[in-house]
């Protein structure tokens, strides 16, 4: 069966695991509510959590990522069933009872080691934004709500992937073969952002962001069922709710995060447009105002021309199997740590070109399992993500149980000719994944519900955003770049013009993250709103962008980290702060320094999140 779990041998399987882990967790439940307040409480807490997790977690991958639509109907099935049970544990007065037993036993809390501790508290938490203090009623509301509010995300997320259709004859004829053709239509999937053809952009930009009214007023039932969720139990807005046991705490914090970044970058980022405005009056002398669609272009332009960066000259570099041996090196030199491909049973794999790899310490042995899944294939979405398919915990046996993820990419497959090739900025993306990949591998905590990258949004980005670093510098691409023919290693000055290229409109590309970020929080701050999510928009977009907003577009609704990022898009931008820091403390005099490896190790990836993010970063 997929992962190696028996029921998962077909799709029916998952009603199976359903059904088994619910039943499980009623049994923990009584037991948790019958025993008197000690470690134990917490341990079977973590048992329930895990039990749930473990079906959730690995149905939340499949319903994505399966080929097989049966599959993912199932597990889609599975995660509503199981997220509804959640939110009823999270309101359930006993359970919380005997967990609020232990917390006020001053004695036995003062007997528990600091992580016991936290998870205790973690679990309460839970309850308390669940509004386990309300009524009988009140609860009931509260469940419902966050049931919608699961649904809403499912159905948002779903169609901010839709493509747009439009009547071909509305296209000048020249730019048609660009669309998808169907019938009399022409299917508009994604904005071209790479396209040299400014009309293309544009035509992209104006057809893919129009506004659609269902996904419309889905977002505003999504803002408006979490503001009211947050009212509930006690929160001023979603995202003060959301915030809370973040590394910034409170909207406040992220509010001042943000305009400061904004202040120190806006003379740049002013610098970066006109950079790019001069660069579209050489390319198109008639049209030179600088448009939201002309960014992510011109500033690949810029780069290109500055550095000679075409991506053609580094591909035959960066074959999958030179990055991966990359990775493994720089692991092996770092942590004592290597990866082996493993074989794989019948039924394990949802695809035959994913690949499973052991995670192996040269002492402690076997760490986990990475599933790779990197490959394009029809349906599979364009987004690379790493999933945890299950947490490490200690088990009641005293074994740990290893945990296993999957790392998802849309790398091109090889031909008869060449490898897999991966461009310079997908090389980055897999050294990001992969940081995400060694958190789960290494946060090796005793409790589940800590373990990996189960840890506060705005840190969880870290240890992925750090290994971008370890991916841009000389000494470490230098050890496995190599031209797959020839076998000639990457020569330096391309190394650097390539770092250097980074650097180019740098301050623009994060001004637009800072605007998204805003976006964000406005969205997730006092309602009513004030104005439509479109008009909010508008203003946000030319007061911390820039960049004028285009009439009739509504790219807010193809936002889809408002999702699973609600309140907290921020985080990249916080995560990148404290990485560089690490970095520039830890790594920048020798990337492969194995005494600040284990260190790094120590203080920051082996807590999960069993440890207050701010101590981790302070240590």
């Amino acid at each position: 069966g997929l992962f190696g779990v028996p029921e998962l041998s077909c799709p029916e399987g998952f009603q199976q695991a359903q059904d088994k882990a619910l039943q499980e967790s009623e049994q923990l439940v009584q037991k948790a509510c019958s025993i008197p307040p000690g470690p134990e409480t917490v341990m079977i807490f973590d048992q329930l959590s895990d039990g749930l997790c473990r079906v959730a977690d690995l149905a939340d991958f499949v319903r994505i990522a399966h080929p097989d639509f049966a599959f993912r109907e199932a597990a889609e099935e599975a995660c509503r069933s199981i997220g509804t049970m959640v939110e009823k544990l999270n309101t359930d007065v006993d359970l919380c009872q005997s967990l609020r037993r232990l917390l006020s036993d001053e004695i036995v809390m003062s007997s528990l080691d600091p992580e016991t501790r936290r998870v205790a508290e973690l679990f309460m938490f839970d309850f308390e934004i669940s509004g386990i203090h309300l009524d009988e009623e009140k609860r009931k509301k509260a469940v419902n709500l966050n049931v919608r509010i699961l649904d809403l995300c499912n159905e948002f997320l779903t169609a901010t992937h839709l493509p747009n259709k439009i009547d071909k004859h509305v296209l000048p004829e020249h730019i048609r073969y660009n669309f998808t053709a169907e019938g009399n239509y022409l299917q508009v999937a994604g904005l071209h952002a790479d396209c040299p053809d400014d009309l293309v952009r544009e035509a992209a930009y104006k057809i893919f962001l129009y506004p659609n009214a269902e996904q419309l007023s889905r977002l505003e039932e999504l803002l408006a069922s979490r503001n009211s969720l947050a009212q509930l139990v006690g929160y001023d807005t979603f995202a003060h709710r959301a915030l809370q046991g973040t590394m910034a705490k409170n909207p406040e914090t992220v509010r001042q995060f943000l305009e400061k970044l904004s202040d120190q970058l806006s003379k740049r980022t002013q610098k970066d447009f006109e950079m790019m405005t001069k660069m579209k009056m050489k390319l198109n002398p008639q049209n030179s105002k600088l448009m939201p669609w002309d960014h992510p272009y011109y500033s690949g332009v810029l780069r290109a021309e500055r550095y000679n960066i075409d991506p053609g000259l580094y591909c035959p570099f960066f074959s999958l199997g030179a990055c991966m041996e990359g990775l493994n090196s720089l692991f092996s030199q770092l942590l004592g740590i290597s990866l082996y491909a493993e074989q794989t049973q019948r039924g394990e794999v949802w695809s035959e070109d994913v690949r499973k790899l052991a995670v192996v310490h040269e002492t402690e042995g076997l760490l986990g399992y990475i599933y790779c899944d990197f490959f394009q294939r029809p349906d599979k979405p364009h987004q690379d993500c790493h999933f945890t398919v299950r947490g490490g915990r200690l088990r009641e046996n005293g074994e740990y149980q290893l945990p296993v993820v999957v790392l998802m990419l849309s790398l091109p497959h090889s031909t008869r000719a060449a490898p897999t090739l991966l461009s310079p900025g997908m090389m980055e993306n897999l050294f990001h994944e992969m940081g995400h990949a060694m958190h789960s591998m290494l946060g090796r905590t005793r409790y589940q519900h800590v373990t990996g990258t189960r840890c506060p949004t705005d840190f969880a980005e870290v240890p992925s955003i750090l290994m971008e670093y370890f991916a841009n510098d000389y000494r470490v691409v230098n050890q496995f770049a190599r031209h797959y023919k020839t076998g000639q290693p990457l020569p330096k000055n391309m190394v650097s013009r390539l770092c250097e290229s980074k650097k180019v409109c740098a301050a623009a590309d994060m001004q637009l993250q800072v605007f998204y970020a805003a976006l964000d929080q406005i969205y997730h701050g006092k309602h009513p709103l004030k104005k439509s999510t479109t008009e909010i928009l508008k203003d946000t977009q030319e007061k911390v962008y820039g960049l004028p907003y285009v009439p009739n577009t509504a790219w807010q609704l193809r936002f889809s980290h408002l999702v699973g990022y609600g309140a907290k898009y921020y985080s990249y931008l916080m995560s990148r702060a404290v990485a560089s820091m690490v970095w520039k403390q830890c790594f920048a005099q020798d990337p492969f320094d194995r005494a600040m490896g284990e260190r790094y190790r120590r203080e920051m990836l082996a807590h999960g999140g069993g440890k207050e993010p701010i101590l981790m970063v302070q240590g």
